[in-house]
Order: C-alpha cells, then structure tokens, then sequence
C-alpha cells in the first residue's frame, strides 16, 4: 500500500462504480486494497458521504460532492492526504452541476496538484438531456484554462461520456449519430486537446491539455473501459474508451505507468466501467 510519504510516483485512479455500495459488494473493496492507489476519483457514487466512509475506512480522506437528486450521479475524491476543496461548482448558478464536477488540492512534494472528478452527462441526442450536456461540456470548456493556471500539475478524471476518436470506439460507424460520439461532441475534446503537437485537433489550437490514455497506448484500438452489461460485449470486448486522465503537460509528461483494469471474466466486473490507474512521477 503506498504511502503519502514515500518516494514512489503517485498512483492516481479513476472509476465510475455504477453506485459504490453494489460495486464494494462486488469485489471493489478487494481491488483497492491491493492496488496501491494513492488518489481515488469516484463517479456514480450513488450513497451518502457516511457510506463511503464506512465502505472506504478511516485511512481515507474523502471529499463528495453527491447530486441534487437522491440515488442519482455524485462525484467523490478519496485520498491518503487530506484535501483542500477548491470548487464544487461549474457553469452558470441556473444550471445544475450537483454531483458531476469536484475538485480538491493536494500537497505533492511541495507543490500543489489540482484533482478534479468529473461525471459528464450521457446525453440523449436531439433531447433536452443532450442540450444539458453541452451546457456542461461548455462550461468545462471555461473552467479548465482556470485549473491550468492555478496549477500546473492538474488532471480531470473520470467518465466523460464521449469517445474522442474512432479508435475509442469497437463500433463506431454504428454510433455516429447518438450520443457520445456525435462530431459536435468530440468536437470539444478537440478543443480541450488541440494544441500545435497535435494539428489534427482543432487545427493544432485549443487548450493544450494531454489525453494521457491515447498518448500512452498510441494509435490503436482502445484500450476500452467501458462494456455494456448486455450481450457478449464484453466477452468480444466491444466496448467505449470514455474514462479518462486529462492532464496538463507538466503532469502529463510525469506519466511512467498506464493501466487499465479490465476484469479477467464478465462474472468478475463491480462495474460496467473499468478503473483507469496512473502513476505520475512528480
């Protein structure tokens, strides 16, 4: 189990438990406790800030953010250090980003790296619950420039709900026009991810943040974290890569290890998503 003190890189992971109490039922409880993550960001906690506590034990420090509606979305960080939150909010007061946005700062060798969990709405297209997901893809799209100046090591976790490129989805071609992969919808990750190293997006202008999964793995299929429970998804691993670690170059230039969880048999997954576990060198 690492430690807060320890010279090793820090080990940040990130995974949407589809309701944290079921997943610990599971065997959630089992792959955490051996794997050695530092810095946990949750989404689809579903249950109350006691219950993590309980689940989670009190080695942990754990901020959350649960949503308006009971039982519904809500974001956590877990952490062996403790956490100073910087913003819980996103966008404009009239729209509602309870349980889908959360940040906290911890203290890393001295400097501050900034972690945001984040739970993007999946989005219906042609709906009003698409419209709500470009609201909060746009409001993002405002706040992540902020997150970049304020620190330097900063990264968003967590299920975004879009697959940036063909490569992120087993079936794109089926796909194109619903959401999570409508072009409108990558169409932002090309902004958060243009910068002039990667002229394919956004014409080499945009945020500059790193997708730290496709730098890694390169040009490939995947590697996918999501599967659907139904049919033999994820027997033919037919999946979606939509958990992600956008990270600001500084940090994403620390990267010496990228791991993604996959389950060894469908009867083994807590979670139709799949822990996405990094280690930063800082």
């Amino acid at each position: 189990m690492s430690s807060p003190d320890a010279a090793a890189p820090l080990r940040i992971a990130t995974i949407n438990t589809n309701g944290v109490r079921a997943a610990f039922r599971k065997g959630m409880g089992g792959w955490l406790d051996n794997r050695g993550v530092d810095i946990l960001a949750i989404q689809e906690v579903r249950a109350s800030t006691e219950d993590l506590e309980n689940l989670l034990g009190s080695e942990w420090n754990i901020v959350h953010e649960p949503a308006t509606a009971k039982g519904r979305a809500g974001v956590a960080i877990a952490s062996r250090r403790s956490a100073s939150i910087h913003r819980v909010e996103l966008g404009a007061e009239d729209f509602d980003s309870a349980g889908r946005w959360l940040e906290a700062d911890y203290e890393v060798g001295g400097r501050i790296v900034t972690v945001v969990s984040t739970y993007v709405h999946s989005g219906e297209a042609g709906t009003p619950k698409q419209d709500a997901k470009f609201t909060f893809l746009d409001a993002m799209l405002e706040r992540m420039p902020h997150l970049a100046a304020h620190s330097d090591l900063a990264v968003v976790l967590g299920d975004l709900n879009v697959g940036h490129r063909k490569l992120d989805i087993k079936n794109w071609r089926g796909n194109v026009k619903r959401a999570g992969f409508l072009p409108e919808e990558r169409a932002y990750f090309d902004r958060i991810l243009g910068h002039e190293d990667h002229p394919a997006y956004n014409n080499g202008a945009g945020l500059g943040w790193v997708d730290v999964g496709r730098k890694w793995a390169g040009d490939v299929d995947g590697p996918y974290t999501w599967w659907s429970w139904r049919g033999q998804a994820f027997d033919n691993d037919t999946g979606w890569r939509i958990d992600y670690h956008l990270a600001t170059p500084a940090l994403a230039a620390s990267v010496v290890n990228y791991a993604v969880d996959r389950a060894a048999a469908y009867d083994e997954r807590w979670s139709d998503h799949t822990p996405v576990v990094v280690d930063y060198a800082i």
